[in-house]
């Protein structure tokens, strides 16, 4: 999943940051509500965490704003203000759920991952994404092939992710680094080949029948 981060201490937005990239999510960090507001309204992302006191725009206008723009993503809000009248602000706000710092790292991930599943749920995405023999477990954060548990980075369970959710289809380049890597200031022109000589040799090593395709002047797929 493609998750941003709204927080202006930088410390703690560092440490979600890496807690949730650990999880295997895609993860953008903003220090400011101006930025984040930028980076939320762009679209493409599955889930906000949202400090409520920021610089420049707190995060009940960001939210306000996401909004009124038509924007829908669930939006996890963090605060230091725990009061009833805050929490009721930021809720009516359009936030989705509402946690008080300090928090557990743990009771933080659950609620993560239930906003995740509950944007799932409308649409009926499944949790476990199949392509042949390969699968994509989300709640498990796990993938197999015939079987065989295989180890991914964060960002190559992103990347394989994408793929096997747009099964079938060519990926330019650019789509890919648009949905995978976004705001990351470590990209580089051809980090997308890189990163799938890296899932080649863990998803179609020693297989039969090769699943991850170059499709010519375009980019990537996936497919039986």
């Amino acid at each position: 999943m493609h998750i941003l981060i709204v927080e202006d201490d930088q410390r703690l937005g560092r440490l979600l940051q890496r807690v949730l990239t650990e999880e295997r999510h895609a993860v953008d960090l903003a220090h400011s509500g101006e930025r984040g507001l930028d980076l939320a309204l762009s679209g493409g992302y599955d889930l906000v965490v949202l400090d409520l006191m920021l610089p420049d725009l707190d995060g009940v206008e960001v939210c306000r704003r996401l909004r009124a723009e038509g924007i829908g993503t669930p939006v996890l809000m963090l605060t230091a203000r725990g009061t009833v009248e805050d929490r009721v602000a930021g809720l009516n706000a359009g936030a989705d759920d509402y946690l008080v710092k300090p928090f557990a790292m743990a009771e933080l991930l659950a609620r993560v991952n239930a906003l995740l599943r509950r944007r799932d749920r409308p649409a009926e995405i499944p949790t476990v994404i199949e392509v042949a023999d390969l699968t994509l477990d989300l709640l498990r954060r796990e993938v197999r092939r015939d079987g065989r548990v295989i180890e991914l980075t964060p960002k190559e369970f992103a990347l394989l992710e994408y793929l096997m959710r747009n099964s079938g289809t060519a990926l330019s380049r650019t789509q890919i680094i648009d949905h995978v890597w976004r705001y990351d200031m470590d990209a580089v022109s051809n980090v997308v080949d890189i990163y799938i000589h890296y899932l080649r040799g863990k998803i179609d090593r020693n297989s039969k029948r090769p699943l991850i395709k170059t499709v010519r002047g375009v980019g990537y797929k996936i497919g039986a």
